[in-house]
């Protein structure tokens, strides 16, 4: 029996390895089905990350289409239910799908929350795929943009017709310097501006969605700009929102016999024939037919003058000043009609104003006619030289100096070249 040992030994351990082996494919093969998942999750996982990065840049590029787009429509002067549509098409249209916006004007974060600029902020989840066998909670992703608006000058004079031809026109031998404000037009015509004849003009600059026309020397300031900037955005009406004054109290008339009266605010239903010494209380007068100053009329606004007159025009009614009167008057410094001295009805036709008085005359504020071509014939400014023109169309030929900064004066800001960068 002891000589059969080596043979049994060599067959014995045989067995124990084939047994071994045909073992280890079968935790080979179960060690491979509980590591599968981790493996196809791992490259999943990488899969994923790209897609999530891509659709972050994705949302982000949305994110910033959309503010850009709504700057655009507050420039326009568009309320924020208006901005905030422009800007939710826009990211819809891009491809937000199902994600949420929020658009802030101002913003309400970060370093432009005192500044012109338009917030987007979205959101979405993105679905999990390989990685869903880890989680099912969805990937949250997050997009913020801030689209800034910068305005490169004021503008004293703003032409609002968006095709006429020369629709700021400056000829004959006038001689205007305007003081920190430019000339602006959002006529799109290759002679949008234009100065023709003998006329001199100075302004900080000449900004027009169309070109200029140019047939003497413009003196522009350096630091505002080197030559006139043409095709640039059109300018927002900055009266645009403004409310028309109602017709109220019953119809009030003017004395034509009388030299020297005083006329209260209110409803002048067949419209002011102005002459001899006139001097009108505060307030709001609403002229219905046409407003006239004769030669020799001395025009002022009657003491105390407590916060100043606004006059306006109703209809298509036309103001004329004859070039011997003098008219001293200021529009009010605070409430509705604040800075706007004359305000035509945007619901007029066309037609033509004309403003116009001797060197001693001063109209302090805006002089705002939508609808009607105004034309600034007199050699007179405002107190300080505070006076805007905005109409539809504006021809000058009279001899002033306006200046722009007329805050205290409660006149606002007309914004010209704005511009729009995406700076967060």
């Amino acid at each position: 029996m002891a000589s059969s040992g080596p043979f049994f030994r060599p067959l014995f351990f045989r067995r124990i390895f084939r047994r071994f082996c045909e073992g280890r494919g079968g935790n080979v093969a179960t060690i491979f089905a509980f590591t599968l998942p981790i493996v196809v999750g791992g490259a999943g996982l990488g899969v994923e990350t790209s897609y999530w990065y891509y659709s972050s840049l994705k949302l982000q590029a949305i994110a910033d289409a959309a503010a850009y787009a709504g700057a655009l429509e507050k420039i326009q002067g568009s309320d924020t239910a208006t901005i905030t549509d422009a800007a939710t098409t826009s990211a819809a249209s891009n491809g937000l799908g199902g994600g949420t916006i929020v658009v802030n004007t101002p913003p309400t974060s970060g370093p432009n929350t005192a500044n012109k600029a338009v917030e987007v902020i979205l959101n979405q989840n993105l679905d999990r795929m390989f990685t869903s066998i880890f989680t099912q909670t969805k990937v949250p992703e997050h997009a913020r943009a801030v689209a800034l608006i910068t305005d490169a000058s004021k503008a004293c004079v703003l032409a609002l017709n968006s095709s006429a031809s020369q629709a700021a026109l400056f000829s004959g031998s006038t001689s205007v310097k305007f003081t920190g404000c430019s000339v602006m037009s959002d006529s799109i015509a290759s002679d949008s501006i234009k100065v023709q004849g003998s006329a001199g003009l100075q302004t900080d600059c000449l900004i027009t969605a169309g070109g200029v026309v140019l047939n003497n020397v413009v003196t522009m300031d350096p630091t505002v700009c080197k030559a006139p900037i043409t095709h640039t955005l059109p300018a927002s009406d900055p009266f645009g929102s403004l409310p028309a004054p109602a017709a109220t109290g019953g119809c009030k008339n003017v004395n034509g016999n009388k030299t020297t009266q005083t006329i209260q605010a209110g409803t002048y239903c067949s419209g002011m024939n102005l002459n001899g010494n006139v001097a009108l209380s505060s307030g709001t007068y609403v002229v219905q037919g046409n407003l006239k100053i004769n030669a020799g009329a001395v025009i002022t606004c009657a003491a105390p003058c407590t916060n100043g007159v606004t006059i306006f025009m109703s209809g298509s009614s036309t103001v004329s000043i004859n070039g011997n009167a003098k008219v001293t008057l200021s529009a009010p410094t605070s409430g509705t009609y604040s800075g706007v001295l004359f305000y035509g009805d945007r619901t007029g036709m066309a037609a033509q104003s004309t403003f116009n008085g001797t060197a001693d005359s001063l109209l302090t504020g805006a002089i705002y006619f939508p609808k009607q071509q105004v034309n600034y014939l007199g050699n007179f400014s405002g107190v300080n030289g505070c006076t805007q023109v905005v109409a539809d169309t504006i021809q000058w030929s009279g001899n002033s100096t306006i200046n722009q900064d007329c805050s205290s004066l409660g006149m606002k800001d007309i914004p010209a070249a704005q511009s729009v960068a995406v700076v967060e």
